[in-house]
């Protein structure tokens, strides 16, 4: 009676209130729920195709001004720290944490009772359900119905009634347990989430008076109030250390800056290990690194992998990355313009130095070293197919500078071409460029070249310019054939031995005029004449115009439309011809044959002759060559201490529980009355049902074996409903 009683009691009842019942209504609604988890879904795809925590500027490069102002006001770029996907989160917690306690009392008490109570006329209303008799009387078909049960995994309870028992049996009962396991796992791991998020850490920040820091300079010159305790129960940051170096301070990203996390203890990194496949790419990171600490002074040693954390006072210090601890630089300095001899400028990756550009002060700070670079040189262009500058328009054609270095759209063929370090000129003002110039040369459609690269910001990508190799694979040859060209008199030189070399030996009177045309295709090559300085095209060059787009526009001014295309021809067959006499003069100059007429000087040639073309956009006064460094490198490691890992995890294991056992188990009600027949005391009257939350096949199979099972003595008297 006390069971029947539970079953008719109404769930606990809501706040009196009517506006609270209907708040709890409304969080307790299974539509709440399902609409809070399709914002979170649509918020965490939205994390997923959006770069988090990029610069500023690469989101207004990306998506305009407009756009990128808007989704920053809504925290787009920081979705999975903003207040309302944190939000979101509490109300999926608390919807599903009212809906487990709505439910869970229904579920025990279902799980407890076998509804033996309901009456024997009601079997008549499920759909499978069947009518014998057995030849036993009723006490004995009781104890073969209750053997049979038993042996095929059933939990039965009969109830003795005046005229008959009723047998009440289940089955599958794990699929409400799986309810409750899978709607438990949504909360640990939400929970879980809120744990080892930002909330906690702003949460601190909050309640200590901590600040966000947005200054530059040293860590350890970093203020209190921008500094966390290592007794921080929840964090997540950054660990650069160098070899042979050690650090005890995590910085943590925020959306406006950073939050310095002291940990207890230090990470001295001892040896950083890195593998390479036979393409150059990396195949192996792993730091060799000491740990002391604070408090008991022990240090010990461990080796950190990928996906191999170390441990220790229960923060968790993960193989990220591997960064430049302070390489040491050699580096040559070229200057490129005026006659400025070369220069040697030692630095370390990091630091900066002053660089004068005559009455410019520029500041160089040296960015970064990689001994290791992977590029694509497949689909190498087939033979004579390369750019030859005696077939271009320059009407049509050379609308783009500084191009890519190594973009084709063949396959792909991966290769190490050696080292290169990137660096930073900064103005008076603060703007700066960056650059990216390779140690060795690289083989690209057929000729060895120098690539050096600028960038305006870094949303962008950098274009290269392709410096020819000479015979000893230097730049020495381009760089003196440049020299040649910004000086007067070695451009007036080199018109005259055009000229002369030019002018048919039946007519001598025509070498004045070659001499004067060569020597004004020189000058508008190099920028010494042509535009006027109001007229000029906005371009990279820090001063000068020059280069193919200046004969260009001298050919668009002075010559008419019909006859642009033969006069562009031959201008570049004069200028290329005069290049040619620049270079052997400088070559006579420094002491050199003279290069032999071949395929590979051709190849030179015809690579310089863009190289000096694209220089005169170069936006810098030196182009810097690495010489020699000294390696020194750096790990990066992540640290955390994740409180809710462990609930993270156990949802995990409880929501593989709980959806298995919805999808997989079901839950089947069998009923069975047992009553004498009437008029055969010996007999008795057998009438059965089956229910399942789930119909299907499998449940009508599993009846017409149990319905067979136990009147299988008087099959012929079964009378079984329609199927």
């Amino acid at each position: 009676m006390s069971e029947t009683t539970a079953a008719s009691l109404p769930p606990p009842r809501p706040p009196s209130n009517s506006t609270a019942r209907e708040l709890v209504d409304l969080l307790s609604s299974m539509r709440f729920a399902i609409a809070v988890f399709v914002v979170i879904c649509i918020a965490a795809i939205t994390g997923t195709l959006v770069k988090q925590r990029e610069p500023l500027t690469n989101y207004v490069n990306q998506f305009g001004p407009f756009w990128s102002e808007l989704f920053g006001k809504l925290d787009l770029y920081t979705v999975y720290g903003a207040w309302w996907f944190l939000l979101m989160l509490a109300f999926l917690v608390i919807s599903t944490s009212l809906c487990i306690a709505r439910n869970t009392p229904k579920i025990i008490h279902d799980l407890k009772t076998y509804k033996e109570h309901v009456r024997e006329q009601s079997l008549q209303a499920h759909h499978h359900k069947a009518l014998g008799h057995l030849a036993v009387a009723p006490e004995a078909a009781l104890a073969r119905v209750s053997a049979l049960l038993d042996h095929l995994g059933w939990k039965a309870k009969a109830q003795l009634r005046s005229n008959g028992v009723m047998v009440a049996a289940r089955k599958g009962a794990a699929n409400k347990i799986g309810y409750l396991a899978a709607h438990s796992a949504i909360v640990l791991v939400c929970v879980g989430g809120l744990l080892d998020g930002d909330l906690i850490v702003r949460a601190l920040m909050w309640a200590q008076g901590k600040s966000i820091y947005t200054g530059a300079g040293l860590v350890s010159e970093v203020a209190a109030e921008h500094r966390l305790s290592p007794a921080n129960p929840s964090f997540r940051g950054n660990l650069l250390v160098p070899e042979n170096g050690r650090a005890a301070t995590a910085i943590i990203s925020m959306p406006t800056g950073v939050v310095l996390q002291d940990l207890p203890f230090d990470v001295e990194l001892r040896k950083f290990i890195v593998e390479y496949y036979d393409t150059g790419m990396p195949k192996l990171f792993a730091s060799e690194i000491a740990i002391r600490d604070h408090e008991s002074g022990a240090i010990s040693q461990h080796t950190v992998k990928v996906n191999e954390p170390v441990i220790h006072r229960g923060v968790a210090i993960y193989q990220s990355s591997f960064d430049d601890g302070g390489s040491q630089l050699k580096l040559q300095a070229l200057p490129l313009a005026g006659k400025g001899q070369p220069f040697t400028i030692e630095g370390v990756v990091g630091n900066s130095t002053s660089l004068s550009n005559e009455s410019e002060k520029l500041s160089l700070e040296f960015a970064g070293l990689r001994v290791i670079n992977v590029e694509n040189l497949g689909g190498a262009a087939e033979a004579g197919s390369g750019t030859d500058v005696r077939k271009v328009d320059l009407v049509d054609s050379l609308q783009s500078h500084l191009g890519s270095g190594a973009k084709s759209s063949k396959s792909k063929s991966l290769h190490n071409v050696g080292p290169s370090f990137s660096y930073r000129l900064r103005d008076a003002s603060g703007q700066a460029r960056e650059y990216n110039n390779y140690m060795l040369p690289i083989e690209l459609d057929g000729q060895r070249v120098f690539l050096a690269g600028v960038r305006e910001t870094p949303a962008e990508s950098f274009r290269y310019l392709r410096i020819p190799a000479d015979e000893k694979l230097e730049m020495d040859g381009w760089m003196r054939l440049r020299r040649s060209l910004l000086d007067p008199a070695q451009r007036e030189q080199a018109a005259l031995r055009y000229a002369v070399a030019a002018t048919p030996s039946d007519k001598p009177q025509m070498t004045p005029q070659l001499q004067a045309t060569a020597r004004r295709a020189l000058a508008l090559f190099a920028g010494a004449e042509g535009v006027k300085p109001e007229d000029k095209i906005p371009s990279l060059a820090e001063g000068g115009w020059g280069g193919l787009p200046a004969l260009s526009s001298f050919i668009d001014s002075e010559v008419p439309a019909a006859e642009r295309q033969r006069v562009s021809e031959v201008l570049l067959r004069i200028l290329n011809g005069c290049l040619f006499e620049l270079y052997k003069l400088g070559r006579e100059q420094a002491g050199l044959p003279v290069p032999a007429a071949d395929a590979a000087t051709q190849g030179f040639m015809t690579q310089s002759v863009l190289a000096l073309s694209d220089s005169m956009f170069y936006p810098a006064p030196v182009l810097l060559r690495l010489d020699d460094f000294k390696q020194v490198q750096a790990s990066v490691f992540q640290v955390a201490r994740a409180p809710g890992q462990k609930l993270v995890y156990l949802g995990a294991i409880l929501l593989i529980i709980g959806v298995f056992a919805m999808l997989y188990i079901k839950e089947r009600r069998l009923w069975i009355w047992l009553e004498p027949a009437p008029g055969q005391p010996e007999a008795t009257r057998l009438r059965m049902a089956l229910s399942s939350t789930r119909d299907s096949p499998d449940t009508t199979t599993e009846f017409e074996q149990l319905k067979h099972a136990l009147l299988q003595e008087d099959d012929e008297t079964a009378e079984a409903s329609p199927t």
